[in-house]
């Protein structure tokens, strides 16, 4: 097991280079350039190139990638906090630290400041909805796939069709208009400020019940066609043949080897909980990672539009470095290669 732990840490690595790389690139080619924005529109274009040397930009595209990339570990010092610049930039821990990820131009702090309050928010709001988006998705998909061509199986299905074709922004209206406009039951947003009228675990019903409209039926669905597929295995008629009940060989037999494919199903919604859920934290003012990183995209902060994406990169890989631990945990016959 701990070979195999540090094979898949290796590649994990190796493959968080290679993103960071990729990243690097995609953001240095979009439109715009830091120094203008710091400049502002009416600067002359010799003041912009001035800024672009001592920040580095003049460099070749390799260069400034290992730059960024020393700046990202502490191993060099982030050319923003430069007094020369004149800049009312600096960070009160020094300029040379791990987790340096620059400063937002937005916000006019460093990048990890203002990530740490959205990032907590949103941790909150992924960390409700999954305590609903499991135990429903798993006993859903586990009644329909253990009774696969019932009619049960095509009432359980059909239903999470339906809830999986409806988008993110038509839930988060449908959910307002029943329960903020019709019924008053609920606030219509989530700015996760206690008022006399509303406490903050009502304002995190909405969004969250959004997420696990929007996630239950499709994980639902995969674990009904794992468990499904399982349930025709040779151990399992021969286990029939024995006389134990459909119970006991669903709950001793099925369920174990059956949560193996959608174990890595599951844990990505984490990913996705944490920093792609833009719209529905946009519908409801929600102060987490998704609505922050629509307005970094749209003022074009690109070191804050860099961080959430390498962040949302290095979850995606710790949860797939997750998953492959789990196959091994719940199926020792996996073969570790």
């Amino acid at each position: 097991m701990l070979a195999f732990a540090l094979r898949r840490l290796t590649q994990l690595l190796v493959t968080a280079i290679i993103s960071s790389f990729l990243l690097f690139v995609v953001t240095e080619f979009s439109p715009g350039t830091v120094s203008r924005q710091i400049l502002g529109p009416y600067a002359l274009p010799n003041q912009v190139a001035l800024l672009d040397q001592k920040l580095g930009l003049s460099q070749s595209l390799p260069q400034r990638y290992v730059n960024w990339l020393s700046v990202l570990v502490g191993l060099k010092a982030n050319p923003l906090g430069d007094p020369s610049l004149k800049l009312d930039l600096s960070d009160s821990r020094g300029d040379r630290y791990f987790g340096n990820f620059g400063y937002s131009l937005m916000f006019k702090q460093p990048v990890r400041d203002v990530l740490a309050g959205p990032l907590e928010n949103s941790a909150l709001l992924g960390a409700v909805a999954m305590a609903f988006i499991v135990p429903l998705s798993l006993l859903i998909g586990i009644l329909a796939g253990a009774n696969a061509g019932t009619q049960l199986d095509r009432l359980l299905s059909t239903g999470c069709l339906i809830v999986t074709s409806i988008p993110e922004y038509a839930a988060g209206v449908i959910l307002l208009t029943i329960f903020v406009s019709y019924l008053n039951w609920l606030p219509g947003t989530s700015p996760l400020l206690a008022t006399e009228q509303w406490s903050i675990a009502s304002q995190l019903v909405l969004p969250a019940a959004v997420l696990t409209l929007a996630t239950v039926g499709y994980v639902a669905r995969i674990v009904r066609a794992s468990m499904a597929d399982t349930m025709t295995k040779p151990y399992v008629r021969t286990a029939l043949l024995k006389g134990l009940t459909k119970r006991r060989i669903v709950t001793r037999h099925v369920i174990r080897n059956g949560m193996i494919p959608p174990m890595t199903v599951l844990l990505l919604q984490i990913n996705w909980l944490v920093g792609g859920v833009v719209v529905c934290e946009s519908i409801f003012a929600y102060p987490g990672v998704g609505r922050l990183l629509l307005q970094a995209g749209l003022f074009g902060d690109l070191a804050l539009v860099q961080t959430i994406t390498l962040l949302s990169l290095a979850i995606a890989a710790v949860t797939q470095l997750l998953a492959d631990i789990s196959y091994v945990a719940l199926n020792p016959r996996v073969r570790l290669t």
